[in-house]
């Protein structure tokens, strides 16, 4: 056989160009294309629980904001610089009407109009009506707050959604922010694309999820898988076949959903049927995200009992070595770095479905350019409810 001389230095990193990122699909600032993709959609900024007496600060799409409810139960959430002299509302005081600031006590409501100016003649009077506090809309449904950033005038409606709304006997909802789905902590330290693709990547949970990890999951879900992508009205759609050594397949769904839903059903296939939970990530800012989950629920904390073990422990029990010596989601994400360096890719017929899933993305922003709607915005009433078929299946022989 004939051997080819390979030179010494062939291949070594030496004169690598500086890596590169796609701005436009990861940076969520105001201004940017994703950042005005993204405020055209309702996000969850909370659980419900969350909005309370005492000032919270939150992030979002990379602003900070003040999240609060006032006495007569109604959710705000705010510009963090009091409109007067900028102190932060984060050291506010919550009352019946809003929230005072602790530097003159101006007082805001919820949609930002300043009640009170005590330092003013008349408790300001005359002057309190020409102020207002940036504020945002929100609104509470599925034990989550909802908040939208976008345009006023372009304000969609809230959607439902049909995995929620019909629950079997028995059946409750459970709303959690520990970031299920995530495999670390609650807060993720990288972009929000690089979860986001993940979830129309099924092969990676037989390599990274059981081979490298152990069976994390159960056994079926280590069978390589024929896979298929397609889109669906918002969203990719991923179908994974597995055959089983009894002759029947396992038939399983999943899909990414605009505007950032993750409608996975549970790797741990402990029945089968429609998906259980949905869950939403959040992105916080550049390169941190968070994921809100809902599910129906028979007992409270199934949720937090759906969390990931790896080598028997959750995430923040392992030791370094098991970080390395286990690796779940959130190493093999994060270690992508703050943003993954898409100029370094090297994509495979096994990424057809991140590559459908950019397309689909790249295509709304240029709808946003144009000045349209793009896909998942409702405004009618009658479609607000929003279906999705994703599900383990067992089909027989």
């Amino acid at each position: 056989m004939k051997t080819i001389p390979i030179s010494p230095d062939t291949g070594t990193a030496y004169g690598r160009k500086a890596p590169s990122y796609k701005a436009e699909l990861t940076e969520v600032g105001a201004g940017t294309p994703m950042g005005e993709l993204l405020r055209r959609y309702w996000h969850p900024v909370g659980l419900a629980a969350d909005a309370g007496a005492t000032p919270r600060q939150v992030r979002v799409l990379g602003e900070p904001l003040i999240l609060f409810r006032d006495g007569q139960g109604r959710a705000g959430l705010v510009h963090p610089r009091c409109a007067h002299r900028g102190t932060s509302l984060y050291y506010g005081k919550v009352e019946a009407g809003g929230i005072r600031c602790c530097y003159h006590g101006w007082l805001f409501d919820v949609q930002g109009h300043c009640l009170e100016q005590p330092c003013e003649p008349a408790g300001g009077e005359r002057s309190r009506g020409k102020v207002r506090q940036p504020w945002y809309p929100v609104e509470e449904r599925y034990g989550l707050v909802w908040a939208y950033l976008g345009p006023p005038d372009r304000k969609p409606i809230l959607p439902r959604y049909g995995a929620l709304e019909r629950l079997d006997p028995g059946e409750f909802l459970e709303a959690n922010d520990d970031s299920i789905g995530g495999g670390g902590p609650p807060i993720i330290p990288c972009n929000w694309l690089q979860h986001y693709e993940n979830l129309v990547d099924p092969f990676h949970v037989v390599v990274l999820h059981a081979t490298f990890s152990g069976t994390q999951f159960v056994e079926q879900m280590a069978v390589m898988p024929e896979v298929s992508w397609e889109l669906s009205d918002i969203g990719v759609r991923t179908v994974s076949l597995r055959k089983l050594p009894d002759g029947s397949t396992l038939r399983r769904l999943s899909e990414a959903a605009l505007p950032t839903l993750r409608v996975i059903p549970s790797p741990r296939i402990g029945q089968y049927g429609r998906v259980e939970s949905i869950g939403w990530v959040l992105p916080m800012d550049d390169d941190h995200f968070r994921i809100y989950v809902v599910g129906r629920v028979k007992a409270q904390g199934d949720l937090v009992r759906m969390r990931s073990r790896l080598n028997g422990k959750l995430w923040e029990e392992l030791t370094e070595a098991e970080h390395r010596d286990f690796p779940g989601d959130y190493e093999a994400q994060v270690s992508q770095g703050p943003i993954a360096r898409h100029s370094e890719e090297h994509l495979v017929n096994s990424d057809r479905g991140i590559i459908l899933l950019r397309k689909l993305l790249h295509r709304q922003l240029d709808a946003v350019a144009r000045g349209e709607d793009p896909l998942g915005v409702i405004r009618d009433p009658a479609q607000e409810m929003v279906h999705f078929d994703a599900g383990n299946y067992l089909l027989p022989p």
